[in-house]
């Protein structure tokens, strides 16, 4: 099935273009400097209204000796100042090198900031039960982006990678850079690969980790690889409950416990006395809330998974996590536009022949962000062209069913001379601190040298 199904943006080519003022830089604390430039609120009418982007600099730590600026983006769609005032550690070792600058992209924070008057609807068991449940989700999810695009007012239907990439060429010509030196995360990476595209001949040197594919406009083909992550995830699970005599299904079958689990559940479902009196978990709400992704919570899961097994499915009736920044959603699928509930469940119904225990979990999540918003300007996954790019560096961790290693493989292939470093490990593996990319990171963005080939990360030290 093709997902681009919406207005490609990348087909309007003609965009005004925008003179840079040089940046007038203010101490704005914690060691930063601010600044703001000014920018079409809608890049394919530069005459039109303009929103404000906002910029923290934290300055490299030898002025005389730096090599230049690297520009970041962490991911989320979402805030970026913020973080970097909260983890200035994080970035101690590129200003050994580089001014870091970081912007909030449209809609957040310094920018011209949009606050949806209605929050995002949250579902707490968004493996949709049936479709009454999708539809009543639907419905909300739907009042939020009315509300929330209303609200958005110039910035409305101008919220995607492509209006935002035209951001970052403004922030590259402001900065006084010939070329532009990257780093993105996550949702970070959909901005680099429309900017590598947009701009190919202005990337200097530019790292993606974990890399989120905004290249393939077959949705069941971008589904399978964090299908595969997953389920590969509820195998290292099963094998760790078998050699290790701490979790609590040690010396039982953990496969056999899971599928005894969730058809007990299926049938009927099961009581969870420790959440309140008549409180029963569905085999919906098992799928939604185990988590085989993080081996810190594999020990917990395996005892819940046993009182469950037992009759008592209280551990399932804990809600982990909270809901997203209510905008981050609004740019997410304007990046990624989703179909709706009858393809979402022959989606389902295919992945489950391959991946049948947890894999096929994989179509739900962009569904809780996406369904039910109302149309808007889309910037929608396409096979991506930038010729005269520079090579690229790729990462991602092998665990990651987020931002699943096949994405960045995909990616790599498709851009020339780019280069995927395999790494042991999950999502955000620069940020999360991992040793040995941090050391192909630093090697490559600041002498141009590449990993070599079939280079590959293991696990970092514990």
């Amino acid at each position: 099935m093709n997902i681009v199904a919406s207005l490609v943006i990348g087909a309007v080519t003609v965009v005004t273009p925008v003179t840079a003022m040089p940046l007038s830089w203010q101490d704005c604390g914690d060691g930063l400097q601010c600044a703001q430039i000014q920018v079409p609120a809608d890049w394919t009418r530069g005459s039109g209204p303009k929103a404000e982007i906002g910029l923290a600099k934290l300055p490299a730590q030898d002025q005389a000796r730096k090599k230049g600026v690297v520009l970041v983006n962490t991911g989320g769609p979402g805030e970026q100042i913020t973080l970097l005032r909260q983890g200035t550690e994080y970035f101690t070792d590129l200003t050994k090198w580089f001014d870091v600058v970081i912007f909030d992209p449209r809609g957040f924070g310094r920018s011209t900031a949009i606050n949806c008057p209605i929050p995002a609807p949250f579902a707490t068991e968004w493996v949709f039960p049936g479709k009454p449940a999708y539809d009543a989700y639907t419905a909300k999810n739907r009042t939020f982006g009315e509300a929330c695009a209303k609200e958005a007012g110039k910035l409305s239907g101008n919220l995607n990678s492509w209006q935002i990439a035209h951001d970052m060429e403004a922030i590259r010509k402001a900065l006084g850079q010939a070329k532009l030196t990257y780093l993105g995360n996550s949702h970070g990476t959909v901005l680099g690969q429309a900017y590598a595209e947009l701009f190919p001949r202005k990337v200097g040197r530019m790292y993606l980790d974990s890399v989120f594919d905004h290249t393939t406009p077959d949705l069941r083909a971008w589904l399978q690889p964090r299908a595969k992550a997953l389920e590969s995830n509820f195998k290292r699970f099963a094998a760790w409950c078998q050699s290790t005599a701490t979790c609590a299904l040690h010396g039982k079958d953990p496969v056999a416990v899971w599928d005894e689990v969730t058809a007990k559940a299926r049938r009927e479902p099961i009581p969870a006395p420790g959440a309140g009196p008549g409180v029963r978990i569905s085999d919906t709400q098992i799928a939604s809330r185990a988590d085989f992704t993080h081996e810190a919570t594999w020990e917990r899961l395996a005892a819940g998974l046993e009182r469950a097994q037992a009759g008592d499915a209280s551990f399932f009736a804990k809600v982990e996590g909270a809901p997203d920044p209510s905008l981050s959603r609004v740019i997410l699928c304007a990046d990624m536009p989703y179909p709706g509930y009858h393809k979402l469940k022959e989606l389902e119904t295919a992945l489950r022949r391959d991946t049948p225990r947890i894999g096929w979990r994989a179509v739900w999540p962009m569904a809780n962000h996406c369904a039910g918003l109302p149309p808007t300007r889309t910037y929608a996954p396409h096979p991506i062209k930038a010729p005269g790019l520079p090579p690229v560096l790729i990462a991602n961790g092998e665990y990651d069913d987020n931002t699943p290693a096949g994405d960045g493989r995909r990616l790599a292939a498709a851009l020339p001379g780019a280069r995927y470093l395999k790494a042991v490990g999950g999502h955000a593996l620069y940020f999360s601190g991992h040793p040995c990319v941090r050391r192909h990171v630093h090697r490559y963005l600041t002498t141009g040298e590449m990993p070599p080939p079939g280079a590959a990360c293991g696990p970092a030290p514990s």
